[in-house]
C-alpha cells in the first residue's frame, strides 16, 4: 500500500512537470529567441548557437538595427512608463469605487439593495466589444481622445471588484460596525477605519488582477490612441511588426522586457492572491 502511494505521487509529479513544461514552453522559447540573431530566428531549437544581447539595445535605441544600418527610433521608455502609469492609475481607482460599491452592498441595509446588485453583476455577462462603440462616443464627446483619462477612468469601475469584495467583506463580522457606530462613528469612519484594514487580503487580491489586466489592455488604448506619446507598450510595440516589417527576434526582446513587471508583481504577491480569492469565497 505503501509503495503504491509511493509510486502514484512519483506519477503524478512527473505528470505535473509535463503538464508544467508544456505551458511554460511558450515563454521559454520567448526568451530563448529574444538572444538569437536574425538568421537563427527560424531556427526550432531552444538553445540558440551564437546567442547575442545585440536586440535589447536595438529595441531600447541604443544601436542602429545591423540589418538596415538605422535605429528603429522606437519610443520604448515612453512606452514603458505609459504602461505603468495606466495600469497603477486604473488598479487605485478601480480598487476604491470598488471597495465603496462592496461596502454598500454588503454593509448598509437600503432598500432593493440585493435587486441592484443582481442587476450589477448582469452587467458582467454583456461583452466588451458591445459597449466598447458607445464607450467610445462618450469619450470623444468628453474629448478625452489622446488622453491619460480616456484610459484609466473607463476602467476605473469593475462589477467584478465590487463582487469580490462584497463577498470578503460579508465574512467580517457585523458587529464590529455597530461596535463602531455606537462609539459615534458615520459610515465613512467604518468604511476607512475598520472595513478596509480588515479587508486588506482581498484588496491586495484584487489590485494584482487589475494591475496585470490593465498592464496588457490592447484593444481600449488602440483605438482611443493616435499619438505614439500616450502609447502603452501593447500598442506601441505593433511598430515592430508594421513600420519595420516583422523582426521576430526584437519582437520577442521587447515581449520580455514588457513581461518583467508582470512577472514581478505575481512572484512577489501570489500568496496574498490566492489568500484573498480564497478568504473571498468563504461567505456568499
Amino acid at each position: 500500500m505503501v509503495k503504491r502511494k509511493k509510486r502514484f505521487l512519483v506519477i503524478h509529479f512527473l505528470v505535473l512537470c509535463v503538464i508544467g513544461f508544456i505551458i511554460s514552453f511558450p515563454f521559454i522559447w520567448m526568451v530563448s529567441a529574444s538572444f538569437k540573431p536574425r538568421k537563427e530566428i527560424e531556427d526550432i531549437r531552444i538553445v540558440p548557437k551564437a546567442p547575442t544581447l545585440r536586440n535589447y539595445p536595438i529595441v531600447l535605441d541604443r544601436i542602429p538595427d545591423p540589418v538596415t544600418n538605422r535605429k528603429l527610433g522606437l519610443r520604448f521608455g515612453r512606452w514603458y512608463f505609459n504602461s505603468i502609469f495606466i495600469a497603477v492609475g486604473v488598479t487605485l481607482l478601480q480598487v476604491l469605487t470598488s471597495a465603496m460599491a462592496a461596502y454598500a452592498f454588503s454593509r448598509i441595509q437600503w432598500k432593493g439593495r440585493d435587486t441592484v446588485f443582481l442587476f450589477y453583476l448582469a452587467t458582467m455577462m454583456i461583452p466588451g466589444v458591445v459597449t466598447m462603440i458607445p464607450n467610445f462616443q462618450v469619450m470623444v464627446s468628453l474629448k478625452f481622445l489622446n488622453t491619460y483619462h480616456g484610459l484609466i477612468i473607463p476602467a476605473a469601475f469593475s462589477a467584478f471588484g465590487t463582487f469580490l469584495l462584497r463577498q470578503f467583506m460579508l465574512s467580517i463580522p457585523r458587529s464590529m460596525d455597530e461596535a463602531a457606530i455606537i462609539d459615534g462613528a458615520n459610515h465613512w469612519q467604518v468604511f476607512w477605519e475598520i472595513i478596509m484594514p480588515l479587508a486588506r487580503p482581498g484588496l491586495i487580491a484584487l489590485a494584482i488582477i487589475t494591475f496585470l489586466g490593465a498592464y496588457q489592455s490592447f484593444f481600449w488604448p488602440l483605438i482611443m490612441l493616435n499619438d505614439d506619446q500616450f502609447f502603452p507598450m501593447s500598442v506601441g510595440l505593433l511598430a515592430l511588426d508594421s513600420s519595420y516589417g516583422r523582426q521576430t527576434e526584437l519582437i520577442m526582446a521587447a515581449t520580455v522586457m514588457n513581461v518583467v513587471p508582470l512577472v514581478i508583481v505575481f512572484i512577489i504577491f501570489q500568496k496574498f492572491l490566492v489568500k484573498g480569492i480564497q478568504l473571498g469565497g468563504v461567505k456568499g
